[in-house]
């Protein structure tokens, strides 16, 4: 039993690799690989990157036990957002969290979510301890590799949107993301001169906390 369990968690990861191994064999019909990997690990989701606002900053001048508290207090209360919006959390890296959504309408609700319930929790906190989170969203087609990571143009651009373009409160998003909410009641969009690679366009979500 304990190896087949083994081999089910590490099935996708494995095959992926026979595949691209195959793809560097000399003479190989790369685009005929190409189209197995996608056949097998292509599917569409909605991604989301968020990062905290001025938290490298807070850890200099707090340090290292700031840095875990603020930590565990923004998984708290953003993985129930998570959860009650059917996200899949992949990753937990740092002040960082990756999550995936079948829908644009449950990635956009979540990120509301999240920053209300951050709103919430700061009103009798000091600044310092305040969460400030930011947010990008990107959907299309990608490659997902079991639960552990997914790749494609619209993850680098929901990353790049999350971590590094958007400052605190803000909810960026790609075009295609825009796209594909349409009109979802209490949510509008305006568009960002900053788009990420792999995005044609972005936009900041406006919306109430």
């Amino acid at each position: 039993m304990p190896h087949t369990f083994q081999v089910g968690i590490h099935a996708s990861q494995e095959r992926l690799e026979k595949l691209l191994a195959e793809r560097l064999t000399p003479g190989a019909n790369r685009e005929a690989v190409d189209g197995r990997i996608w056949n097998l690990f292509g599917e569409t989701w909605a991604v989301m990157f968020t990062d905290l606002s001025g938290f490298s900053r807070n850890v200099a001048e707090f340090g290292i036990i700031h840095f875990l508290q603020v930590i565990y207090e923004s998984q708290r209360i953003f993985i129930p957002c998570v959860d009650r919006n059917d996200g899949i959390l992949l990753k937990l890296e740092g002040d960082s969290m990756f999550v995936i959504f079948r829908t644009v309408a449950n990635a956009l609700q979540c990120a509301v979510d999240m920053q209300r319930a951050a709103k919430i929790y700061n009103v009798d906190k000091p600044q310092e301890e305040q969460i400030l989170q930011c947010i990008g969203l990107g959907y299309g087609p990608m490659l997902r590799i079991g639960d552990q990571d997914v790749f494609g143009r619209e993850v680098n651009a929901a990353s790049k949107l999350g971590e590094d373009i958007a400052r605190a409160w803000e909810i960026l998003v790609t075009d295609s993301v825009q796209a594909a909410a349409g009109t979802i009641a209490g949510l509008q969009f305006e568009p960002i001169a900053d788009i990420p690679p792999g995005a044609k366009a972005a936009a900041r979500v406006i919306y109430t906390l």
